[in-house]
C-alpha cells in the first residue's frame, strides 16, 4: 500500500451525518422512496414499479479493491469524488441491516442522489430496517459521474461507485465485504444459496439436510435453491439464502439479506418457477429493465433492454422462504455447473471439491458480461466478489470442509454432452432430493474418473451417461483435464495437493 493509503485518507468519516446533513433526506420510507422514483416509474399491471437503467450489468472491468490492486492517486481521486458529492449534492441517505447471525451482521449505508431514488428503493427492499446502530460499511454511488469507476477501500469498508446506475452495484458493494469480512474471522464468504431440507431417509426416518448451491448468476441458484421439491408434510424444503452467505468455523452459515431476493427474471414462466414468479408478480416487487409496456403489461420473456432483467421480490411472498435466514449446519455443497462434459450430478472428494471451487466452470451469463453471455468462463468459487488471493480462498474452502465433513457434488444443469440430453428442473430436484435422502447408490467409473450415480430413484440416469453423447469422448476428456490443470498453475497461492487433484 502507497502512502496514499487508507491509513492517511479515513473517507468513510469524511461523509456527511445524515442525520443532521442538510442536503440529504435520511431513511425515508419506502413509499417515500417511490414517490421520489416516480418520475422514472412504470406501474406494472400488478401495481409495482418498473424502472429502466443505462447501464444493464456489473462494471467488473472498472472496478477496483485497495487489497488486490495498489491504488494511485487518480484512485482515491474516484473515491474522493463520492465523498465530495455525498456532502454537496442532494441525496438520499438508506440504512440498512446486512446478515442477522451473532457473528455476521453488518449496518450498511448506502448514498445515491435524490434523482436515482430507485436505486435506493429497489436496495432497500433487500435489506432489513436498521436497529439504529452505527454503519459498519459505507457505499455512495453517483450515477451521472463523467467516469465510470467503482472504487473499494475494503479494510475501510467504502465503496465508490462512479457513472453506473445499475442497483446490482449497489447490492455487490456491501456483499462483497461481507464476504470479506467473513474471510477475517476465520470463515468463507460464498457467492451462494442456501437452503434447509426436511426429509426421510432410506429406512423412514426424518433427517434435516443443510445444502448450499454455488453458481454464477443464470445458472440455476435461483431456482434450486426456492423450489419447494415436491415435498409433503413432514417433510418440507425451505429456502433461507438465494445469493451470498458466509460458512463460519463452526459450520453454521450466515445469510445476508433478509427481506428479499435480487432476481433474474427473464424467460421466468409460472410452469417452471411458480414461486419466483408469483413473487415477481406481486406488487410488492421492484422491475428493472424488464420489459412493461406503457399500459402495464409485464412480458419477462422479451429482451427489450437486454437479457439481464431483474426483480427485486420479497421473501414473504415466497411459500419456501422460511422466516430464518441462517442455517445451524452446512450437511452438502452443490457446484452447479454447465459444462456438457459433466454427468447430472457426481460426487466429490473434499480435494476433488477444493479443484470444482477453484475452477468454478459454467457459462458466461448477461450479468455479467453481456458481450460474452453463453461461453465457457471460470470464476473461482463461482464468485466474482473475492477479495484477496484466490488460492488462499481454496486452500481455505478445502480446509472448512474438510474439518466440517461436508459432502460436496457437482451438478450439471444444462446438457450433457452435444446438448442432445437436457438436464432439466425436473432431474436436478430430483437429484437433489434423494442426495438429501441419501438413497442414490453411487459408484466409481473408470471411464469418466468420477464418482457418479449407478441408480437415482425416479430418474434413468443411463440415460445420461455423459461418454455416449460426446463423439472422441476420451480425447475430449484429456484435453478437458489438461486445460484445468494448466489454469490451476495460475494459482501460485494454491496448494500442490489440491491442483494435483483435477478431475
Amino acid at each position: 500500500m502507497s502512502e496514499t493509503g487508507t491509513e492517511s485518507r479515513p473517507l468513510a468519516r469524511q461523509l456527511p451525518d445524515p442525520k443532521t446533513a442538510s442536503n440529504v433526506r435520511y431513511n425515508p420510507s419506502l413509499e417515500d422512496l417511490r414517490e421520489l422514483a416516480s418520475p422514472d416509474e412504470t406501474t406494472t399491471e400488478y401495481g409495482s414499479p418498473s424502472y429502466v437503467s443505462e447501464y444493464r450489468s456489473r462494471s467488473a472491468d472498472r472496478t477496483k479493491n485497495a487489497v488486490d490492486h495498489e491504488f494511485s492517486e487518480a484512485d482515491y481521486d474516484v473515491l474522493e469524488t463520492a465523498v465530495e458529492a455525498a456532502s454537496e449534492r442532494e441525496m438520499v441517505c438508506v440504512d440498512r441491516l446486512m446478515g442477522r447471525h451473532p457473528n455476521a451482521t453488518f449496518c450498511c449505508r448506502l448514498f445515491v442522489p435524490v434523482e436515482f431514488a430507485r436505486i435506493a428503493l429497489a436496495w432497500a427492499n433487500l435489506f432489513e430496517p436498521t436497529d439504529g446502530r452505527d454503519p459498519d460499511l459505507h457505499t455512495v454511488q453517483v450515477p451521472d459521474a463523467d467516469e465510470t469507476a467503482i472504487r473499494v477501500l475494503p479494510d475501510e469498508g467504502f465503496t465508490a461507485v462512479l457513472g453506473s446506475d445499475y442497483t446490482g452495484e449497489a447490492k455487490k458493494s456491501f456483499l462483497r465485504l461481507f464476504m470479506y469480512r467473513a474471510k477475517q474471522r476465520g470463515g468463507l464468504g460464498l457467492h451462494a444459496g442456501s437452503k434447509r431440507v426436511t426429509v426421510r431417509d432410506a429406512d423412514g426416518d426424518l433427517r434435516i439436510v443443510g445444502q448450499l448451491f454455488m453458481g454464477l448468476s443464470a445458472t440455476g441458484k435461483s431456482t434450486l435453491t426456492s423450489h419447494g421439491c415436491w415435498l409433503e408434510e413432514p417433510e418440507e424444503a425451505v429456502m433461507l439464502q438465494d445469493d451470498v452467505c458466509a460458512l463460519l468455523p463452526d459450520g453454521s452459515v450466515a445469510g445476508s439479506e433478509g427481506e428479499g431476493l435480487y432476481i433474474k427474471t427473464i424467460g421466468l414462466t409460472e410452469e417452471e418457477q411458480p414461486g419466483l414468479y408469483r413473487a415477481a408478480t406481486d406488487e410488492s416487487a421492484v422491475l428493472e429493465n424488464v420489459a412493461v409496456d406503457e399500459d402495464g403489461t409485464v412480458d419477462f420473456d422479451e429482451g427489450r433492454y437486454g437479457s439481464n432483467s431483474r426483480a427485486v421480490v420479497q421473501r414473504d411472498e415466497l411459500e419456501s422462504a422460511d422466516d430464518e435466514i441462517d442455517l445451524d449446519r452446512v450437511d452438502q455443497v452443490f457446484f452447479i455447473t454447465r459444462n456438457p462434459l459433466m454427468p447430472p450430478v457426481a460426487k466429490l472428494d473434499e480435494k476433488q471439491a477444493a479443484v470444482a471451487f477453484m475452477l468454478g466452470e459454467s457459462i458466461e451469463t448477461s450479468a455479467g458480461d453481456p458481450s460474452r453471455a453463453g461461453e465457457s468462463i471460470r470464476v473461482v468459487g463461482t464468485n466474482p466478489f473475492i477479495v484477496g488471493p484466490e488460492g488462499e480462498e481454496g486452500n481455505g474452502f478445502y480446509d472448512l470442509i474438510e474439518r466440517l465433513d461436508v459432502d460436496c457434488y457437482a451438478i450439471n444443469t444444462g446438457y450433457v454432452g452435444n446438448e442432445s440430453v437436457d438436464v432439466g428442473v425436473t432431474e436436478s430436484v430430483t437429484i437433489l432430493t434423494e442426495v438429501a435422502r441419501g438413497t442414490i447408490e453411487w459408484t466409481d467409473d473408470d471411464r469418466t474418473g468420477l464418482t457418479i450415480p449407478e441408480e437415482v430413484p425416479g430418474i434413468d440416469v443411463e440415460e445420461f451417461y455423459v461418454p455416449d453423447h460426446v463423439d472422441d469422448y476420451d480425447e475430449a476428456l484429456a484435453e478437458l483435464r489438461a486445460d484445468r490443470r494448466a489454469y490451476l498453475e495460475e494459482f501460485d497461492e494454491l496448494r500442490d495437493e489440491l491442483a494435483d487433484a483435477v478431475y
